[in-house]
């Protein structure tokens, strides 16, 4: 789960692994696998940055 900004500046929690696109065109749009949309405040760079944290996170815990 990273923590991502909508334009209004409401915070709020996204499952990482729900992601299919981002996009910048300036503002970021980040595509769910649902095919639902949302604008956010963060780059599409931090956002990558933020996923690959969690997931190194995730998977590197013992089950």
């Amino acid at each position: 789960m990273i923590q991502l900004t909508k334009l209004n500046g409401r915070e709020f929690i996204l499952n990482a692994e729900q992601i299919k696109t981002l996009e910048e065109t300036p503002d970021t749009i980040v595509t769910l696998l649902s095919g639902e949309q949302m604008v956010i405040r963060e780059k599409a760079q931090e956002v990558v940055r933020k996923a690959v944290d969690y997931l190194r996170t995730i998977r590197t815990f013992p089950a």
